[in-house]
């Protein structure tokens, strides 16, 4: 049997990695945000480059 204390530590440690890489995806899509091109008004960024009607087959 392992040590309670120790586990407990182990998990604490996790959760505070967790934490830290949540941080830095923040922070990274805060910097790519600010970065974007800005779009004219009433432009919904998420489908401003989608071409509606049919898409060109997929090559390899």
């Amino acid at each position: 049997m392992s040590n309670p204390s120790v586990s407990k530590r182990q998990k604490e440690r996790n959760r505070q990695d967790k934490a830290k890489e949540k941080e830095a995806k923040r922070n990274a899509r805060r910097v790519e945000r600010s970065q974007r091109a800005d779009l004219p008004p009433g432009v919904d960024p998420d489908i401003a480059d989608i071409i509606p009607g049919p898409q060109p087959p997929i090559t390899d």
